[in-house]
């Protein structure tokens, strides 16, 4: 089971981290949601950061650009085959600092990529 780290989770049940939560599980892939102060998300564990984690396929990111920024070395750490930076998340000094780590960036929407197979 490929594991995608969802920064930005929430368990707002409107919110596009939360659509995308449940569309990542509902793919099949094990989803490993990072925000500082939510503690759940449907009875998953929320971490509080990504320190430590391995085999990540990929990162969903629903932060805004500064603060994916500050998380481009743990992002390095863990070494994704991906990033998306979903609308709101773009950042021009995160996709460079990604992109030279070897990291394929895509500027989209984590939900349109999951509904049409291209995740």
């Amino acid at each position: 089971m490929k594991k995608v780290i969802l920064l930005g989770a929430n368990s707002k049940e409107d919110g596009y981290a939360y659509t995308a939560f449940g569309l990542l599980q509902q793919k099949g892939f094990e989803v490993l949601p990072v925000h500082p102060s939510n503690k759940s998300i449907d009875g998953v564990p929320v971490l509080k950061s990504i320190e430590r984690l391995t085999d990540i396929y990929a990162v969903s990111a629903y932060v805004n650009g500064t603060i994916l920024e500050g998380y481009c070395d743990d992002i390095i750490k863990v070494s994704p085959q991906r990033v998306v930076m979903n609308p709101g998340s773009e950042s021009e000094k995160a996709e460079k600092f990604l992109t030279e780590a070897g990291i394929e960036v895509i500027r989209g929407c984590s939900i349109v990529l999951l509904k049409t197979d291209r995740f």
